[in-house]
């Protein structure tokens, strides 16, 4: 049995998390913890997990969760970095679904989160859990930092046709819309229904706080200067991330050539599918699939790639179970392969 503990148990990411690990036979929640929500019983904060998880929302205690096989922290970014020190050294693993561990450079982290770091001596200890580029070490690891929910459409989108020298580093653009779940449960004006309903809005264009992130991460993996621009939208759904790419083709590239870099990039990756008809975020709700498609533009000779992932799954929650999964040794589809339960938040 694996014994797991989730830190932010009432936001979207713990719901979710118990979503995707509550039905599973070999998977024992012993801890769900909680800030304002404490002494809540989960079903009646969320009625679809009744008879799924029974638990009661209990304060947030670290030595609630020592000996335990894997914590979650689900927390806002600027919380994680405060839960995770006392938790290192109780907890077996600890996968931080926030974004306080994502960044090597604290000095980035706090020109694009607006704060200090207060942890920087265990940013070298995390390892970026994106499984399909750093399968081996997250294997390895006892501190995985989540990736974010923009960055995971992107990399996945870029990261084939970078490494392959496809496309230029250069002057790539990326726009990306999310549903309104992005921005977590709690409430604001902006994320009213009257403010979203029937609106599409873009948000901290130039100084998203997922800019260095991806910049970080294409830089390492392909030992090469990026640049590139990101901007954000707000659109009226609940669930989903759809991006939008442009970048320049290096080579006299046909379509199927940019298919075949994917298709053989993603060989031995499960949740990444490869399409030949645009993707559309109702086939990603739900599920921890990416799905990516690619196209010539011959006026430009530019490479336009469209990616999809639900925000909830493979942008939080299902990305994080899929590195618990490899952090233990198991099949990393292990309670993932289908839409377990289905609930619009």
């Amino acid at each position: 049995m694996i014994h797991v503990g989730i830190v932010g148990a009432s936001g979207y990411a713990g719901a979710e998390l118990m979503r995707l690990l509550g039905p599973r036979p070999d998977v024992c929640i012993d801890v769900a913890a909680a800030g304002t929500s404490a002494g809540a019983r989960v079903p009646d904060l969320y009625p679809f997990l009744q008879g799924i998880v029974d638990l009661t929302l209990e304060p947030f205690d670290p030595a609630r969760c020592e000996g335990l096989d894997v914590v979650f922290v689900a927390l806002p970014s600027g919380e994680g970095m405060k839960a995770v020190p006392p938790l290192i050294e109780g907890a077996a693993r600890i996968i931080d679904l926030g974004g306080d561990f994502r960044l090597p450079d604290p000095g980035a982290y706090e020109r694009f989160y607006g704060r200090p770091h207060e942890c920087p001596r265990l940013l070298d200890q995390a390892v970026y859990g994106l499984p399909e580029l750093n399968r081996e070490a997250i294997g390895q690891a006892r501190l995985v930092a989540n990736p974010g929910c923009y960055p995971t459409s992107a990399l996945l989108a870029l990261l084939p046709v970078l490494k392959a020298g496809v496309v230029s580093p250069q002057g790539i653009v990326i726009t990306s819309v999310s549903g309104v779940s992005g921005a977590g449960r709690s409430s604001s004006v902006d994320m009213s229904f009257a403010e979203v309903n029937e609106n599409v809005r873009a948000y901290k264009v130039g100084r998203h706080q997922h800019i260095p992130e991806i910049h970080a991460v294409l830089e390492a993996a392909t030992g090469t200067a990026v640049s590139l621009s990101f901007v954000p939208h707000l659109v009226p759904l609940t669930r989903g991330i759809y991006t939008t790419i442009h970048a320049q083709l290096l080579p006299a590239t046909r379509n199927d050539d940019v298919l075949d870099t994917y298709r053989t990039f993603y060989a031995d990756a499960p949740f990444v599918r490869v399409r030949t008809t645009t993707p559309q975020i109702r086939d990603v709700t739900y599920t921890n699939f990416c799905d990516i498609g690619a196209t010539r533009e011959p006026r430009t000779n530019q490479l336009i790639i469209i990616s999809t992932i639900d925000n909830l799954v493979k942008g939080a929650a299902g990305q994080a179970v899929q590195n618990m999964n490899i952090m233990l040794g198991l099949p990393e589809d292990t309670g993932l392969g289908r839409r377990e339960i289905q609930h619009v938040y």
